[in-house]
């Protein structure tokens, strides 16, 4: 036997529900996609935004390298010079050109000094007569006095003594005696101006900066400079942006300014074995905002698409719920008595076919009751079709207010016979039944003053499960009752011969 797919029936019973769920499964789809595409596009363009900034760390640190190793080079060949025993038996000018060689000093980003043991200036890279001034006590010098073996070391930020050099940060070297004693320091000041001027000819953002600090967190040079930015040497190193930076040495990640307290992207880099580091700082607006600019255009559009497809499928599935209701109409009207209201011949024979699969399948009793109108024909002779019609719609009424079982089914079998079907019936209930029926319909009130009240004749048929009748054989018994029936008086109930 054929069977149709759970799918498809489910289909057929439920297509309105079927169809929304399936655009609820598709506006899903759709979210999820573009959620996706949108989420890897976000990643692209931070990916993106953190190797611009890495290139601008590894410029910036290429380039404070070059003019470290120049300085380095610079004191190095004063400290040369220095020791030379000759030196003071040379010319002012070339002694000059000898102790500041200027292939390695540019005046533009500083000068360089020779500094005695006693922090006095006896040399000086911007003229031959040295400016007066003594750094004895500063932190630098005392270092070097004291610590033989310390080499190139970077100074913090300082406000020059001599010209107009403004912020530097100096970088110096001891000068050891003949004996390897103290003898002085050779110093040089870069201007923090230089990195500002670098910084300025990269384009990164309004909203945005480039920064150099030292390894204890005093702000070195910065661009752009806004007056509400802090200012040169402000202290960092209780903040916990720097305290990551300075453990991690270089990378990139996001978090909150302490500051502004809005999301920034941080990328930075230590300049190899120098205690200063780059930082380049974005801010997450400025690096998003294209791509805010489009997934806003891209929701919207899949907004408008998602809710054009649900509006769609309510108009289908209204659609389908009124061809649903329209088809169940007809399907009630196609089973349907248009006279008596119970079910008509059609849906009859569908129902005891099916009720009789069911009784042979389960092995299950099934009992079918012949129900025909006494006297009918001599009824309607009296009151007309009108009145005939009448008592046959009371006598329908009657029969399902008897039956109280969903599976149980009345219908007219033509002109004024009843048919009952009744499922897992057997011959006690059956005739209990009958007998209520025939009951109720002798009970109802006399029409038009008749003096003969309506009556009715009932046959049962019966079959038992491990007998050999066939539904034909239950029809034509329940028949053969009913004749018997009328023979005996009519107004009463017969059961199957035996």
């Amino acid at each position: 036997m054929l069977t149709r797919s759970p799918r498809i029936a489910l289909y057929r019973s439920h297509p309105e529900l079927i169809l929304n769920l399936g655009s609820c499964l598709a506006v899903l789809a759709i979210v999820a996609i573009v959620s996706y595409l949108l989420a890897r596009e976000r990643d692209s363009v931070e990916l993106s935004a953190i190797r611009s900034s890495n290139n601008i760390v590894q410029l910036i640190e290429s380039d404070i390298l070059r003019n470290a190793e120049l300085y380095d080079q610079s004191l190095q060949g004063l400290i040369w010079a220095v020791g030379r025993q000759e030196l003071p038996e040379i010319p002012g000018t070339l002694r000059q050109r000898l102790l500041f060689n200027e292939a390695f000093v540019d005046r533009k980003r500083g000068d360089v000094l020779w500094l005695d043991k006693q922090g006095d200036v006896v040399g000086d890279s911007t003229s031959i007569v040295p400016r007066k001034a003594n750094f004895g006590e500063t932190g630098v010098f005392q270092a070097h006095l004291h610590n033989p073996n310390l080499g190139l070391m970077v100074g913090p930020p300082f406000k020059a003594k001599l010209g107009d050099l403004d912020w530097c940060i100096s970088f110096s070297r001891r000068i050891p005696g003949p004996d390897g004693e103290f003898a002085g320091v050779a110093a040089g000041a870069l201007r923090l101006s230089y990195f500002s001027e670098l910084f300025e000819r990269l384009d990164i953002g309004d909203d945005s900066s480039i920064n150099l600090l030292n390894t204890n967190g005093q702000l070195l040079a910065r661009q752009p400079t806004r007056p509400q930015d802090p200012m040169i040497g402000t202290n960092f190193s209780d903040r916990p942006n720097f305290k990551r930076i300075l453990s991690e040495r270089s990378g990139s990640f996001t978090a909150r300014s302490s500051l502004t307290g809005d999301p920034r992207m941080y990328t930075f880099a230590r300049v190899a074995e120098l205690p200063l580091i780059v930082l380049v700082v974005h801010s997450a607006g400025e690096v998003f905002q294209s791509w805010q600019r489009t997934a806003i255009l891209v929701s919207g559009a899949t907004g408008v698409l998602c809710v054009g497809i649900l509006w769609l499928t309510l108009l289908l599935g209204r659609e389908l719920r009124r061809r649903h209701e329209a088809e169940q109409g007809l399907a009630t009207l196609a089973a349907t008595d248009s006279l008596t209201g119970l079910a008509n011949r059609r849906r009859l024979d569908q129902v005891l076919r099916l009720e009789w699969a069911r009784a042979q399948r389960n092995r299950q009793p099934l009992a079918v009751l012949m129900v025909d109108v006494d006297h009918f024909k001599a009824f309607n002779q009296r009151h007309g079709h009108a009145g005939g019609d009448h008592a046959l719609r009371e006598v329908a009424r009657t029969l399902e207010q008897c039956i109280r079982r969903p599976a149980d089914l009345a219908a007219r079998y033509g002109g004024e016979e009843f048919q009952v079907v009744l499922p897992e019936t057997d011959l006690a209930g059956a005739r209990l039944l009958a007998e209520r029926i025939r009951s109720a319909v002798q009970a109802l009130a006399p029409f038009a003053d008749d003096a003969h009240s309506v009556t009715v004749s009932i046959g049962i048929g019966l079959f038992l499960p491990g007998t050999q009748h066939d539904l034909a054989r239950v029809l034509g018994a329940a028949d053969e009752a009913l004749y018997r029936a009328k023979a005996n008086g009519r107004n009463r109930v017969e059961a199957p011969a035996d």
